[in-house]
């Protein structure tokens, strides 16, 4: 993968990434694509523990299965690895020489971990005072569930997040439901990042490096409390608590999913007057000029009366019908995608969502690129995901200028784990 010759808006950043699983690669990976130079360290041996979560497992020249799995490989691209041992004395003492070097460190062990290693933000500010210490935790530094293992699942559910998602338990399949994909972890990193961005404003407003570094306390039950958005509002202003609504807005009517004559859609009417243009276009005019319907909040108010009437309406009509008479009124409507309709959609990959990444193994990784679109400084895919140390001996030579008997000693100590046979 040649490197681009446009500049990158991170570049010369040093990132100290002792984070793993998906909150803490994704925030790193992120500055990563933006230009960072991101030292991934790892466990020896065995690494970020995502690297065995498979199968699927990406399969190599030969098409045999090798031991790098598709989540690993999905938040770890732009990064260099590096085995240390933090619970040895020398690999702790390497980590240290390492933030000397770095402006920023990105950790997400349980509270009170890394100060028994002595790589706690205290320890660290003092040597080096211009570092920004990110720290993310299931709960954070404080209060009492800060000793709690964090895991994105319990969030979810602790955070009100599933009393919002799934049907309603009245109907077919009603129940509490987790999102698909692990949200409170990714935004929690991606929260992570902004506030990186931040700390290193302050700290370089003045000029680089003269300024001071901070202590960022992340938490993922805090920024799934804040991702509850209009709902949390919702029940802050009025006192009511809000239940599952399927697939339908708790706050606008109609927006949900509809059946179809083969298959499924989503109707997302935004005001008024959409709404009296998908009435033309459904062939029922009278319906916009209902009383019970005329303003949004009437139609929240009465979706009782009015969705069963839409529903039958648009039972009538077959899918690719439906999109192209409500794409021509401009109405906001789509498709059902599954996941091979998606990363072959022409808009997809008419935005470059989808790239083809070298990697060691083989020539034919494709990944999910970064949707950040900078005009000046775009994000780009720079580095593969690394092999397990595959970077060890190089970034020692980098950040710290060692020679190959430094390097060999420092193996030989353990601080690298087991010697390389």
């Amino acid at each position: 993968m040649a490197l681009a010759p446009t500049p990158l808006s991170l570049a010369g950043l040093r990132v100290l990434d002792l984070s793993r699983v998906l909150a803490g690669p994704w925030c790193t990976q992120l500055l990563g694509d933006l230009g960072a130079d991101v030292v991934k360290v790892e466990r020896p041996g065995s690494g970020d523990d995502t690297r065995g979560w498979g199968p699927p497992f990406l399969h190599d020249r030969h098409g045999a299965e090798s031991s790098e799995s598709a989540y690993f490989l999905g938040a770890n691209r732009n990064k260099r690895s590096i085995a240390i041992d933090l619970a040895h004395p020398d690999g702790q003492a390497l980590v240290r020489a390492l933030v000397l070097q770095a402006d920023v460190l990105v950790e997400n062990y349980k509270v009170g971990d890394m100060a028994r290693y002595g790589l706690d933000f205290v320890t660290l500010h003092a040597l080096n005072p211009q570092l920004v210490y990110c720290s993310i935790t299931g709960y954070g530094q404080t209060g009492p569930y800060r000793e709690r293992a964090g895991y994105d699942y319990a969030v979810q559910g602790l955070g009100g997040l599933m009393s919002l998602t799934g049907e309603r338990d009245d109907l077919p399949g009603g129940g509490p439901q987790k999102v698909g994909v692990a949200v409170a972890d990714l935004f929690t990193g991606l929260y992570a990042s902004v506030g990186i961005l931040a700390a290193l404003r302050h700290r370089d407003v003045e000029g680089f490096r003269r300024g001071e570094g901070q202590h960022i306390d992340m938490a993922l039950l805090d920024t799934q409390v804040a991702m509850l958005a209009n709902l949390g509002a919702n029940y802050l202003v009025s006192g009511q608590v809000p239940g599952r609504a399927g697939n339908a807005h708790q706050n606008i009517v109609p927006y949900q999913v509809f059946e179809v004559a083969d298959g499924h859609l989503i109707l997302a009417i935004g005001n008024d007057a959409q709404f009296a243009r998908f009435c033309e276009v459904a062939e029922r005019p009278e319906l916009a000029a209902d009383p019970r319907f005329a303003t949004n909040a009437d139609r929240v108010r009465h979706r009782a009366a009015l969705v069963p009437v839409l529903a039958a309406l648009m039972r009538q009509r077959g899918r690719d019908d439906w999109l192209a008479a409500l794409e021509a009124a401009k109405l906001p409507c789509g498709p059902i995608n599954a996941l091979d309709q998606v990363f072959a959609d022409p808009q997809v990959l008419a935005r470059g969502m989808v790239e083809p990444v070298d990697h060691p193994l083989t020539d034919t990784l494709r990944l999910v690129a970064s949707p950040l679109k900078l005009s000046a400084t775009p994000a780009q895919t720079r580095r593969p995901p690394p092999l397990l140390d595959q970077h060890g001996d190089d970034v020692l030579v980098d950040w710290l200028g060692w020679d190959a008997a430094a390097i060999a000693a420092a193996r030989e100590r353990g601080a690298l784990g087991p010697p390389r046979p």
